[in-house]
């Protein structure tokens, strides 16, 4: 039976993942600012497995999409925490309360999990454009508040998302909601 469950996560972990991939390459990206969904999968892999498998779906899932995009540069790892950490703070609030949160607790998540995400993006774009040369105040700080608002709209669609999506993953996985 546990290694069953294994088996299921590690299958959950990659179909995640690959689903990061995807919502990745569906987005319209801007240079400064892409508008995605890419970090959805790895929010739900935290709060429905834990602090582990959010990292690992973040991370191969970043992983996966900088090598097939990309490439990989100086930078990678770098464009790679954001997501990292998003899964890990998922998995971390989500196992306080043993993966059974209340909505309120879920837009809490998220919306801590959003500002994450949005500080180390903006992080990684002003490192890798003093790396590469490209620097300009208009170009890393310009957008912010853009950048800024289009993270609070995801907040709010994750947030509706979220419950639900979770309700029929713990059909899959087997957990209890």
């Amino acid at each position: 039976m546990q290694k069953d469950m294994k088996t299921k996560r590690i299958a959950i972990d990659g179909i995640m993942a690959a689903l990061y991939v995807i919502l990745g390459y569906i987005s319209i990206d801007m240079g400064m600012m892409k508008i995605s969904f890419e970090d959805l999968p790895v929010i739900l892999a935290g709060l429905m497995m834990g602090p582990i498998d959010g990292m690992i779906v973040g991370g191969l899932g970043t992983f996966i999409f900088q090598m097939l995009r990309y490439g990989f540069s100086a930078t990678t790892l770098l464009w790679m925490l954001p997501y990292i950490v998003c899964g890990l703070i998922c998995g971390l609030f989500a196992k306080q309360n043993n993966y059974y949160n209340t909505n309120r607790q879920l837009w809490l998540i998220i919306m801590v999990a959003g500002l994450a995400t949005f500080s180390l993006n903006t992080l990684a774009i002003y490192v890798d454009s003093k790396v590469y040369g490209y620097y300009s105040p208009a170009y890393v700080w310009g957008a912010l508040g853009v950048r800024f608002l289009i993270m609070a709209a995801k907040t709010v669609i994750f947030g509706l998302l979220t419950m639900p999506i979770l309700k029929a993953m713990a059909k899959i996985t087997g957990r209890k909601k």
